[in-house]
C-alpha cells in the first residue's frame, strides 16, 4: 500500500470500530441492550454494517471500559453487577469522584472550560424537567468531561471513564435516583464553580453515598 492508501485504510478501520463502540454505548443508555445480555458478533456486524474485525476491536475497547465481559469461545456479554461488585465500583467512584471535584475546584479560577460546566449543568436540569433519560445521560457525560478538563489531571482523565457507574445506572434507572443525582450534581457544580476544594470533594463523595443508599434499597 502507498502511504495515502494506508492512511485511508486506517481511518476507515477506526471509523468502523468507533461506530460500533458509540452505537452500543447509546443502546445501553437507551435500554436497547441490558446488563447480562449476550452480544453476538455476526449480528452486530450486520446491525452496524461493518466487518467482524471492527466488532472485535470495539468489544476490546468496551471491555477496557468495563462495559462488556469477554469470555473465550463465547459471545461477549454486557457486564452485569451483583451487589458485591456494585459496592466495589461505588467504593472506587467515591474516592475518584471526590478527587476529581477537588482538583476541578482548585483549577476553576480562570478555567477556560468553566462555561462548558455551566452548559452541562443547564443540560442536566433541562433533561430532568423534560423527563428525557437519554438527554440526561448525555448531559451527565458532558458534566464529567468538563470537570476532567478543568481538573487538568491526566491520570484522572485516563482512569475516570473506566469506572463502572454507567453499568450501575443502566441497571438502576429509577426516578428517585435521577432526582438525587440532579440535586447532587448541582451541589458539586456550585462548590466547584466557587473554587471551594474541600466542599467540592465533600459534595462529590456525598453524591456517591446517596447513590449507594438508593441502590441498596433494590437488593
Amino acid at each position: 500500500m502507498t502511504g495515502e492508501v494506508e492512511k485511508q485504510f486506517s481511518e476507515g478501520a477506526l471509523g468502523a470500530r468507533r461506530k460500533v463502540y458509540l452505537g452500543l454505548m447509546a443502546d445501553l443508555e437507551q435500554g436497547r441492550i441490558v446488563p447480562g445480555q449476550r452480544l453476538v458478533e455476526t449480528d452486530l456486524a450486520i446491525q452496524f454494517g461493518v466487518g467482524r474485525n471492527a466488532v472485535r476491536e470495539a468489544m476490546q475497547q468496551l471491555a477496557g471500559r468495563g462495559v462488556v465481559e469477554l469470555t473465550p469461545n463465547r459471545s461477549s456479554m454486557v457486564r452485569k453487577l451483583d451487589l458485591a461488585e456494585t459496592l466495589e465500583v461505588l467504593d472506587v467512584a467515591d474516592v475518584m469522584t471526590g478527587l476529581l471535584a477537588r482538583y476541578a475546584a482548585r483549577h476553576m479560577p480562570g478555567a477556560v472550560q468553566a462555561p462548558e460546566l455551566a452548559i452541562a449543568m443547564t443540560g442536566l436540569e433541562d433533561a430532568h424537567n423534560s423527563h428525557d433519560v437519554i438527554a440526561f445521560s448525555r448531559a451527565r457525560r458532558h458534566f464529567y468531561r468538563a470537570l476532567l478538563a478543568i481538573a487538568q489531571n491526566r491520570e484522572l482523565q485516563r482512569l475516570f471513564p473506566a469506572i463502572g457507574m454507567h453499568i450501575i445506572y443502566s441497571q438502576h434507572q429509577t426516578r428517585k435516583l435521577r432526582e438525587v443525582r440532579l440535586s447532587d450534581y448541582r451541589a458539586i457544580f456550585e462548590a466547584v464553580n466557587a473554587g471551594y476544594a474541600e466542599a467540592a470533594e465533600a459534595a462529590a463523595r456525598d453524591h456517591v453515598a446517596n447513590v449507594r443508599s438508593i441502590i441498596m434499597e433494590s437488593f
